[in-house]
């Protein structure tokens, strides 16, 4: 027994391997691996594509080059089991004669969540679930707190550093972290439904904000300028055909210049204050109407403070440099007011460190409250 758990273990390994290249393409929905296996013997693998398309299942067994009947199928989450963009997998798992299904974790989505255990038993189709279910869970974070909680996955990312600033005190910043963190950094954001910043960093550094020369997917951009500050001039606008976006402003916003920028192209939507601070929380209830589910934050303090401050932080990618700058006034990456007490600071689920460059790069997932 414990032999075949071992064995169970490595093939849905191999279906989070596969899975794992549908990032950035299948969004809003899972990334899912599958593998089709006879006496310990790979017969075919597949991996949901981009969004739309055929899910993994179905491509494993469209490559398949011998019959499957009577085979294993591994899988990182529930067959689904209802009419979407595509069939039910559930029918073509059938179909196909599979014997066993052995899959990581259940399906948040109530429309399919539990229903193919079902529906394949009373087939007679042998069921597993439970094998690797923390991984496959961490894997699809972002699609599991959309379906639980109706709202985005958010990613807090900063360069700082040794002593935890994030620019001198005059506010110079280019560069504190290495080429290749950068490289890193641009890379990432290409995985990501969409790209945070405040207008204080869109006036001081003047982004584009988006992935690497020729990159296969530039995320929405989101701005918070309460008062449409954003030049006309600024990177970000001169590169609207590239990627789509969107600045938040609040009600007090002057007309002519939220008119501006509405002409210009960028896409604009109003969300109240709460203390001076567009409200978070319906900030990111509006970005789940916009069918983006994983954002990333990139600054300054004072957005990432809010985002903090409304417990919707669920994990870090910060970029440590070797440097010290010093300075009671150099800005730090998290603002707003903090925390009283150690005890009320927000900690870390399961860090894992790396050195990019010269960089030491620390991501975890976030203790939420």
């Amino acid at each position: 027994m414990a032999e075949d758990l071992e064995l169970h273990q490595k093939y849905i390994n191999r279906t989070l391997e596969l899975a794992a290249l549908g990032e950035g393409r299948v969004e809003p929905n899972p990334m899912v691996g599958a593998v089709v296996v006879r006496d310990d013997r790979v017969i075919s693998e597949g991996w949901y594509e981009h969004f739309g398309g055929p899910h993994a299942e179905i491509n494993a067994f469209n490559k398949a080059k011998e019959s499957i009947e009577g085979a294993t199928l591994y899988i990182n989450l529930e067959p689904c089991a209802h009419f979407g963009k595509t069939p039910p997998c559930v029918d073509a798992i059938i179909k196909a004669k599979i014997k066993k299904v052995v899959f990581s974790i259940r399906d948040p989505n109530p429309v399919t969540a539990g229903k193919s255990v079902t529906i394949l038993r009373n087939a007679g189709v042998e069921v597993m679930e439970g094998i690797g279910e923390r991984k496959s869970r961490m894997l699809n974070s972002p699609f599991f707190k959309l379906h639980t909680e109706g709202l985005p996955y958010f990613i807090a990312k900063w360069a700082m550093t040794l002593d935890g600033k994030i620019a001198t005190r005059s506010g110079d910043s280019k560069w504190i972290s290495s080429e290749e963190s950068r490289s890193f950094s641009h890379e990432f954001r290409e995985k990501m439904g969409a790209v945070m910043i405040g207008i204080g960093t869109a006036l001081k550094d003047n982004p584009r904000l988006l992935g690497r020369e020729g990159a296969r997917n530039n995320p929405r951009r989101i701005i918070l300028d309460s008062f449409a500050r954003l030049p006309p001039d600024s990177e970000i606008v001169k590169t609207l055909k590239q990627a789509e976006t969107h600045v938040v402003i609040s009600p007090n916003a002057p007309q002519e210049r939220v008119k501006q920028l509405f002409e210009l192209g960028v896409k604009i939507f109003e969300i109240e204050e709460v203390s001076g601070k567009i409200n978070f929380l319906k900030l990111a209830r509006k970005l789940t109407e916009l069918g983006i589910n994983k954002v990333l934050i990139e600054g300054g303090g004072e957005v990432l403070a809010s985002a903090f401050e409304a417990d919707l932080v669920d994990e870090i990618m910060v970029f440590i440099a070797p440097k010290i700058i010093g300075g009671r006034n150099a800005p730090v990456p998290v603002a707003g007011d903090g925390v009283e007490l150690i005890k009320n600071a927000f900690t870390l689920a399961d860090p894992e460190t790396k050195f990019i460059g010269t960089d030491i790069m620390v991501r975890s997932r976030i203790n939420r409250r």
